[in-house]
This record gives C-alpha cells, structure tokens and sequence, in this order.
C-alpha cells in the first residue's frame, strides 16, 4: 500500500537544491551525523538527554501531555467535543527531565514539546547543531518528546526536518488525496491546522473508505539520528517518534510575499460565495477559477495588449493593492 520514498546518502546526493526544486519528498542519509546531539544519541536516550542537560536551558514552554491509555496518539478526543490531550507549562529543562523519569515507567504518559525556537531557547543548540541546509528564510524550531504520534496535516511552507534523537517514521501523502484523509474540524485544531481524522497505524477503511486510496498513494521513510525528510510545501505528512526520547529540528522557510492576501482568507471567502451555487454556476466558476486563478493554460491575459489587460496583468504591488482596495469596498 505505502511505497518508500526515494533516499539518497549525503555524501553521494546530488545537489539538494536541484532535489528540493523537484518539489519531492526525499531523504538524505547522514547529512548531520556530524551534529554532536545526533553523536550523543547513538549511545541512546540517557546519553542523548546527558547532552541536552547541557544546551537546554530555563526558558519557559508549553508541552503537551496525553495520558497513556491514547497509545501517544495526540486527536480529538471520542466526542469530538475537545482533545485526548493537555497543555501545561514548563521549561526545556523540565521537559527533559520529565522524559528521564518517563523512561523508568512502563506505561508512561505522551509528553511533547513542539515547534520550540532554537534559537531563542536553546541557543547552545543552535549555534552547536547549526543547519546544513537553509532553502529560504526561516527558523529552526526543536520537537522534543517521547513515543509519540502526530495526524496527518500540511504546512504553509517548505520543511526539511532533521531526526537528531530517536527514530522518526514520516508517512506523507500528496495534496490531492486531501479528500481522501477526511480531515478534522477548521477550529478548534491541535497546532492551527486541520489534521486527519484517519489513522495510517490502524486504519478503518469502512469508516474511511476512500483512505485505502490515499495510502496507494503514500510515501513512507523510517529516519535514524542524523537523516533528514524533506516534505514539499502542501503535502500531508503523518509523523511517529519511535523511542523513549526522540529530538526533530526542523526548518520552515515561507514563501515570498507577495502582497496579495492570504490564500486561507480567499478559501473561506469562496466557501462563502461559491459553495451553495448551482451546478451550473459552479461548474462555470471553476472554469473560471482554473483558467484566471491558476492559470491552467498559461497567463490569462497573454492574447490581449499589455495596455488592455487590466487586472489579468495585476502582479506589481501597486496593481495588488489597488485590487485589495477594491476588494475592501466590495465587501464593505
């Protein structure tokens, strides 16, 4: 059902911006062996967590905490009415030493910091484990926890993440088969974005049935202490931390601004004015969406005079906001 996804070592990869351009998925083998957490982590999770008493320091956090009868699986919990889960508050030190005391447990409870900034928090960390690869502008933010386990969402944003402690498995699915992983509620959302309500770990495929067609189309990587995942802007990625304290350091870098408005705000807007339509105005505005929005067969405006296309031309930031001017007095 699941196929591998394509690795390369990093000693032998070709050049990793040509593989990022590709926009996709791929792993490199070894590309931070050097990193001296990743060194640390090879002699286990006690020695990993010798190395990062020394880098974490007292800065504040929050974490979540999920007891173990949910298998570390972070969701919703069985009413839909909230999470299987709570936030408290500690601090990075704290954390790894509630990760020492967990390990001693046989049924321990899920514990997870999540998308911690290095730099700000743990800056020994940083400066001692820096980045081999920055495609853009962006940070590094640390995921420190324990056998745990995160739904199947995207991002707004390229991300290459690092496995520093521990043994990641990434299980990432293209964004067409959105409709496939039925996914959760808008808000409330776990981390902000909606997630899936399916499960790749015990899938119910009569519940969910057209899930078996987006695991046909899923690509899976199972990543040691020193690789890397790189998972393109958009695809749905289902994360599982494997050991007793596993460390990911990844690195979002966001696309160019352009000044034209939020995509997300342009989604709810068109829920608004197009969803309850006819199907013969919908089966024209998706024409019309797929011919001047995205452009499906080349720029709209290209038969026309440069002097005559008017807003089929609007990609300069003045025409940009002179169209959200527009906009604003329309909705006003």
């Amino acid at each position: 059902m699941v196929s591998a996804m394509r690795q390369f070592d990093a000693a032998s990869a070709p050049d990793p911006a040509e593989l990022i351009a590709s926009q996709e998925p791929f792993a490199l083998r070894g590309v931070a062996a050097h990193w001296p957490v990743v060194i640390a982590a090879r002699n286990g999770p006690q020695a990993a967590l010798d190395y990062l008493d020394q880098c974490l320091g007292d800065h504040p956090i929050e974490f979540a905490l999920a007891p173990p009868s949910e298998g570390g699986r972070f969701h919703y919990n069985q009413t839909m009415t909230g999470f299987n889960f709570e936030r408290r508050r500690t601090t990075l030190r704290g954390l790894a030493a509630m990760l020492r005391t967990a390990m001693a447990d046989h049924a321990p409870p899920a514990i997870a910091g999540q998308g911690i900034l290095a730099e700000q928090a743990a800056p020994r960390f940083a400066a001692d484990n820096p980045l081999p690869l920055r495609p853009g502008a962006g940070e590094a933010r640390l995921w420190l926890c324990n056998r745990a386990r995160v739904a199947a969402h995207s991002d707004p944003a390229g991300n290459i993440a690092y496995c520093a402690a521990g043994r990641r498995r990434f299980t990432l699915f293209p964004p067409e088969q959105l409709g496939n992983l039925y996914l959760g509620p808008f808000d409330p959302t776990p981390g902000g974005t909606p997630i899936a309500m399916t499960d790749p770990l015990e899938p119910d495929f009569e519940r969910f049935p057209r899930f078996a067609e987006a695991m046909d189309a899923a690509l899976d990587v199972l990543l040691e202490p020193g690789d890397a995942v790189f998972v393109p802007y958009g695809w749905y990625h289902h994360v599982e931390a494997l050991d007793p304290v596993s460390l990911l350091v990844n690195y979002w870098w966001l696309e160019p601004e352009t000044g034209g408005g939020s995509p997300w705000e342009a989604m709810l807007h068109g829920m608004m004015a197009l969803r309850s339509m006819s199907p013969a105005a919908r089966r024209h505005w998706m024409a019309m969406f797929r011919h001047y929005v995205f452009e499906e067969q080349g720029h709209a405006g290209a038969h026309l005079p440069p002097h005559a296309r008017g807003v089929l031309d609007a990609r300069a930031p003045q025409d940009l906001l002179a169209m959200r001017a527009a906009l604003k007095r329309n909705l006003g």
